[in-house]
C-alpha cells in the first residue's frame, strides 16, 4: 500500500493561502481520481480540491475554518498501488548511500541550528496570537489590519470556529456591522503609525465578486440601522459568507465612487438577423453556440481602445491607465449570486476567440471551477441584465474600476425608419445600454460618448461578415 499526500494546489500568483470550508470526504471514505475531497475559499473565489489518485482517505490534517498555505499537506490517501520500496526492498538503501553514510552531528551544532529555528517559531506564533494567547490566522490578522480593528476589538470578538477561533466569516460580518454603523469602532482602532495617518483613500486593485478591496475609514457611514420588528410567521435567513462579502463590496463601492448613469438606445436589428443566419453553421463548425454576449464584448473592447480613459482604475489620489483591456463579464450562479470572470486582452481576440472565452468562463463559473487569477485583473466590466428580462439597469461599479455597462433585453418595437424616400414605421430589434461610471474621474461627456460609441459599433454591424 502507498500513501499519497494531497496538497493545497497553487491557485494563482496572488493567492498564498486558503480557508477550508467543508470536507466532502471523511476518514475511511473511498475516493476516485479527480473526485473532490474538500472545499476551500480564498479572498477571490471558492473552489474544490480534487484527488489526484484513487484510494481511501486515512487522515485529515486540518479542520474546517483552518487557514492553510499553498503547498501544505491537507490529507493522506492510501492507494492500492505498492510503493517503490515495497516492490524492491533493495532500493531502500542505494550503494551510494551505503558508501557515504550520513555524518554525525555534534550536540553543539544541533543546538546552534535549533536555537534560531525555535526563535523563529516563537516570532511567528506571536504574530498570529494575542497577548492572552488567543490564536488568529494570518488571514484574519490581515483583514483586521486593513480595517483598522484594534487588538482589543479582536480579542472581544466571539468566534464560530473550533475552540472559539475567529474565522474569516466572523471578522467580515463584524466589518460589515461596523461599516453600517451597527457597531462603533473603538478609539484604539484608529491608525497610529505615521504611514496610516495619510487620509487619502487607499485601494488595492482586485476584481470579482469576492475581493480584498476595502474603503478608507472616511467613507464609512455612521447611520445606525434600527432593529426590525418580527411578526408571527417571519423567517430569519442567515446570510451566506458569499452574500456578506458581496454586500460589503457593493456598499463600499457606492460610498466610494460618485455613481452617474448614461443611457443609450441601440438598434441591433442587423446583429439579430446576422446571428439568425450564421448561428447553425457556427455551432456545426466550432462545436458551441454563438450568443450575443461575445458580439457585445467585442464592441466594448473596440470602444475602450477609442476612449482609453475609461480603461482606468483609481488608487487613492492616483489614476492608473491600463494598457491591457481585460473585460470582466458578470455571470449568474445557481444560488443567485454573481461572479465576474475576466477575459484578458479582450481587444486582441476575434469573434471566434471571444465566443470560446465567454462560453468557457461561463460554464466553469457555474460549475465553481474558476481559478482565482481568472476573476482578477479586470479593467472594465459588462453585465447582462437583459437575461432576467430587465430593459435597463443601474449597475454598481466593480472597484477599483471606473465604469460598468449593463446590457438590457432585446425587444421588438415599432420605430421610425429614415429612408431617402421619407420616414416609415417598422419593426426593429432594440435594446438599452446603461453605463454607470465614476464621476470623480469620468465626466458626463466621456461617459456618454463611450456608451454611444458602443452603440455605433453594434448598429454598424457588417451583415456580410463571416462568423
Amino acid at each position: 500500500m502507498a500513501r499519497f499526500e494531497l496538497r493545497l494546489p497553487k491557485m494563482g500568483e496572488s493567492v498564498a493561502e486558503a480557508t477550508i470550508t467543508n470536507w466532502l470526504k471523511n476518514v475511511g471514505d473511498t475516493i476516485d481520481m479527480d473526485e473532490p475531497v474538500l472545499e476551500i475559499a480564498t479572498d477571490k473565489v471558492d473552489s474544490e480540491v480534487p484527488s489526484e489518485v484513487s484510494g481511501t482517505l486515512v487522515e485529515q490534517l486540518f479542520s474546517v475554518d483552518d487557514v492553510v498555505e499553498v503547498g501544505a499537506v491537507l490529507a493522506v490517501i492510501e492507494t492500492d498501488q505498492a510503493s517503490a520500496a515495497d516492490q524492491d526492498p533493495a532500493t531502500q538503501q542505494t550503494p551510494q548511500s551505503q558508501a557515504n553514510p550520513a555524518p554525525e552531528v555534534s550536540p553543539e551544532v544541533l543546538e546552534a541550528v535549533s536555537q534560531p529555528l525555535a526563535q523563529s517559531s516563537e516570532a511567528n506564533e506571536s504574530k498570529v496570537s494575542s497577548s492572552e494567547g488567543r490564536f488568529y490566522s494570518p488571514l484574519v490578522r490581515n483583514i483586521a489590519q486593513q480595517e483598522g480593528i484594534s487588538q482589543q476589538e479582536l480579542d472581544e470578538l466571539s468566534g464560530s470556529g473550533k475552540d472559539g477561533r475567529v474565522t474569516k466569516s466572523d471578522i467580515l460580518a463584524y466589518v460589515a456591522q461596523r461599516s453600517s454603523g451597527a457597531i462603533a469602532p473603538t478609539v484604539s482602532a484608529l491608525p497610529t503609525t505615521a504611514s496610516a495617518s495619510n487620509t487619502a483613500p487607499q485601494a488595492t486593485p482586485v476584481q470579482g465578486r469576492i475581493s480584498a478591496w476595502v474603503p478608507s475609514k472616511q467613507h464609512e457611514t455612521t447611520v445606525k440601522p434600527q432593529a426590525l420588528p418580527l411578526q408571527q410567521g417571519d423567517e430569519i435567513i442567515e446570510m451566506t459568507r458569499m452574500g456578506k462579502l458581496i454586500a460589503h463590496h457593493m456598499t463600499a463601492s457606492v460610498s466610494t465612487s460618485a455613481h452617474v448613469q448614461s443611457f443609450v438606445e441601440c438598434d441591433v436589428t442587423k446583429i439579430w438577423q446576422w446571428r439568425e443566419r450564421v448561428k447553425k453553421s457556427y455551432e456545426a463548425r466550432e462545436g458551441e453556440k454563438l450568443t450575443f454576449t461575445p458580439i457585445f464584448l467585442e464592441a466594448v473592447a473596440r470602444a475602450l481602445k477609442d476612449f482609453p480613459m475609461m480603461n482606468i482604475s483609481v488608487d487613492g489620489d492616483k489614476i492608473i491607465k491600463h494598457r491591457s483591456i481585460n473585460l470582466g463579464m458578470a455571470a449568474a450562479l445557481d444560488d443567485g449570486n454573481l461572479i465576474v470572470p475576466v477575459i484578458k486582452n479582450a481587444d486582441q481576440l476575434n469573434l471566434v476567440g471571444m465566443s470560446k472565452a465567454v462560453n468557457d468562463l461561463a460554464q466553469r463559473a457555474r460549475a465553481n471551477k474558476l481559478k482565482p487569477d481568472e476573476i482578477a485583473g479586470g479593467t472594465y466590466t459588462v453585465t447582462n441584465v437583459g437575461n432576467f428580462g430587465s430593459i435597463m439597469g443601474t449597475p454598481i461599479i466593480n472597484q477599483p474600476q471606473v465604469g460598468i455597462l449593463a446590457l438590457g433585453a432585446i425587444r421588438k418595437v415599432p420605430a421610425v425608419i429614415e429612408t431617402s424616400e421619407g420616414d416609415f414605421i417598422g419593426i426593429r430589434y432594440k435594446m438599452y445600454l446603461s453605463h454607470s461610471y465614476d464621476h470623480r474621474v469620468v465626466n458626463g461627456a466621456l461617459g456618454g460618448m463611450f456608451a454611444k460609441r458602443v452603440a455605433d459599433y453594434l448598429e454598424a454591424w457588417d451583415t456580410q461578415r463571416e462568423a
